[in-house]
């Protein structure tokens, strides 16, 4: 049998300003290339520790229990639900666009019996109505995505989190989009159990999902009466590769893309929180002005809009996919195509970390232009 060789692998240099992954900056891709050490090395044992604290500062909390999931967001969405959730519990997912949807799914599958609380796509969730939903339930958890990336809705946490706990409930939020490009407070706004992506607005290569665990989802843990359903993502023995002085092999560690995780989170804290997120609005301000100027409509209420994904309706005589495609082959820009109800009628506009700048704006708004004429 003849082999085949392909040739040494060559990407176009594009400029991503989709839902995810967002450009990466430099520094970053220079920390992926740092020579190779063990997964139980000392030196990468003080790696560990040193997203763990950053990941605390970038979260807004004190919990113990925080660290980074060796696989994607998904995974941290399953890590979360997976470990709190046995069956015959019960789970209240609030749903306002593709990523609740998926939440109550993986709570189906973990055996929960799953209520909803569901908004029209575009639109947030009304804490009223998860108190009205909470009336009649006592759930072991209560679920929703703080900024719907299919949607473009940032969702307000701060009066829901009571709600949840009044019943008794742990109060469990994606924040996949929104950490690094907008405030998440975990400890103030009463969270439980909270998951991210390194991909989007921290700007770190897509494989690792940052999760964080209060003392009373570490509590709830630990009163298990079955095993977790997933042995890679059972926190009974991942958390003990993450703590502790004499650390447990679970599984060999990304170490090259902790090593870039590192360095995104030390961009975040150099740059400082405030700044960053006053950043990613100025850019979103940016762009929401050329874009309307060329005809685009936002799908969101301006008080619920993210900064860092933003949905637009495109408008008259522009085609959704052969437009996308002229981007990406005459200008390298890619764009993110509308999900599930929105397909074909609307824009992700992606502002991530390193992808909010103006130059990313203007060069998309000039491409845009010559584009409609």
């Amino acid at each position: 049998m003849t082999m085949t060789l392909p040739g040494e692998l060559q990407t176009s240099t594009r400029i991503l300003m989709g839902p995810g992954p967002s450009d990466v900056h430099p520094r970053v891709l220079k920390a992926m290339a740092t020579p190779l050490v063990g997964h139980l090395d000392p030196q990468f044992l003080v790696v560990m520790d040193d997203i763990k604290e950053m990941l605390r500062q970038i979260f807004r909390t004190r919990n113990e229990l925080t660290f980074a999931v060796s696989a994607p967001g998904s995974a941290g969405m399953e890590c979360c639900l997976v470990n709190l959730l046995e069956p015959g519990d019960e789970a209240l997912i609030l749903i306002h666009g593709v990523f609740g949807n998926r939440m109550a799914d993986i709570a189906e599958r973990c055996g929960a019996t799953v209520h909803r609380v569901e908004a029209p796509w575009g639109e947030p969730i009304e804490p009223a109505r998860v108190g009205e939903a909470l009336a009649g339930l006592r759930p072991k958890l209560v679920a929703v995505v703080h900024a719907e990336t299919s949607t473009g809705v940032l969702q307000p946490l701060e009066e829901i989190g009571p709600l949840a706990h009044e019943a008794g409930a742990l109060f469990v939020v994606d924040t996949v989009t929104s950490l690094g490009g907008t405030d998440v407070r975990v400890d103030d706004w009463g969270i439980d159990a909270v998951y991210s992506g390194s991909q989007k607005c921290l700007s770190a290569p897509p494989g690792l999902s940052p999760v964080s665990f209060s003392a009373r989802a570490v509590e709830v843990m630990e009163r298990r009466r079955s095993k977790v359903q997933s042995w890679f993502l059972d926190l009974s023995m991942v958390r003990k590769y993450w703590e502790g002085a004499q650390r447990v092999y679970h599984h060999t560690a990304p170490v090259s893309a902790c090593f870039a995780l590192r360095e995104a989170l030390r961009l975040v804290l150099e740059e400082g929180l405030e700044a960053r997120f006053e950043r990613h609005r100025k850019n979103h301000e940016l762009l929401r002005s050329g874009l309307e100027e060329l005809g685009f409509e936002f799908v969101v209420a301006p008080g619920y809009r993210l900064p860092m994904l933003n949905a637009v309706r495109l408008p008259p005589g522009l085609e959704d996919a052969p437009a996308r495609k002229r981007l990406l082959e005459e200008y390298d820009i890619e764009v993110g195509a509308g999900l599930g109800a929105f397909a074909g009628k609307v824009w992700r506009v992606g502002l991530m970390g390193s992808s909010s700048t103006p130059n990313h704006v203007n060069m998309l708004l000039s491409a845009l232009r010559g584009m409609i004429g």
